[in-house]
């Protein structure tokens, strides 16, 4: 937790807060490929793509 506050406040005083929403693009795509890998429903969201 400690990164997560570090990281809030370089946003906060660099105002950079256009890395918000990459970082967090990022994070859901790359739980979504680790959800897809060996389960059941990875043929239904490859479909999405």
């Amino acid at each position: 937790m400690d990164f997560l506050k570090e990281f809030w406040d370089f946003l906060r005083v660099r105002k950079k807060f256009w890395l918000l929403p990459i970082l967090l693009f990022l994070l859901l795509f790359g739980g979504l490929i680790i959800l897809t890998q060996g389960s059941a429903v990875a043929p239904f969201i490859y479909t999405i793509f």
